[in-house]
């Protein structure tokens, strides 16, 4: 069981609002895993409109695993949004000119939260916007239209604005198994072997597939 191929932007024949995004981004400062989707009927290869703020001269990346879902909307506002707070306006008078430039801040003037992780196995749901350095781990849910500000723990269900925990998908000890079994960084013939107990919820039975060669 091969599967669909990973190099092809669009894998479902004749739905192109589904697109394997890989194939598509350009930036350098855009990571994105194999099978990784985002969904949009108003065009799914535009992908990185939706990754706002990112500018070479900060330098933060946006790196997003393997197997996960995006659904419409999904949005990631990076470091190149932020202002500087310290001082009684957050206003950017230097990006104008006019004399204003030579009161440019210092790089280090502005917050920075460093780069943004969406771990594998991931489902961001409708309108969710993830804002810049959040670190969302393996196999996390965001319910739709969420604000996530906050690092989010592998395998828990966010929602909400800003977003919070509203349940674990697994017990901790389930968790932790899963974290040592890592299945998407099995070959993709034994991804496609073992299926059922990837979608199943027996973590003895997935358990039992990772120790096979």
């Amino acid at each position: 069981m091969q599967g669909p191929d990973p190099r092809n932007p669009f894998p479902m024949a004749g739905f192109p609002q589904v697109c394997f995004i890989k194939n598509v981004v350009s930036n350098p400062q855009i990571e994105i895993g194999d099978y990784s989707y985002y969904d949009d009927p108003d065009g799914a290869e535009n992908f990185e409109r939706n990754v706002l703020y990112l500018f070479p001269f900060i330098g933060d990346r946006l790196v997003i695993g393997k197997f996960c879902a995006l659904a419409r909307g999904v949005k990631f506002i990076m470091n190149g949004a932020n202002h500087k707070l310290s001082g009684f306006s957050t206003y950017p008078f230097q990006i104008f000119g006019g004399g204003w430039e030579r009161h440019a801040p210092a790089a280090d003037e502005f917050p920075y939260k460093g780069d943004t992780r969406i771990g594998h196995d991931v489902w961001i749901g409708y309108d969710s916007l993830i804002m810049p350095g959040v670190q969302i781990g393996h196999g996390a849910i965001v319910s739709s239209r969420s604000v996530v500000t906050r690092d989010v723990p592998p395998y828990c269900i966010v929602g909400g604005n800003p977003a919070a925990p509203l349940k674990r998908r697994f017990a901790d000890e389930v968790v932790a198994r899963l974290l040592q079994v890592a299945w998407w960084d099995w070959p993709v013939e034994k991804i496609g072997r073992h299926l059922a107990a990837i979608m199943a919820a027996d973590i003895d039975a997935l358990e039992r597939c990772a120790a096979e060669d």
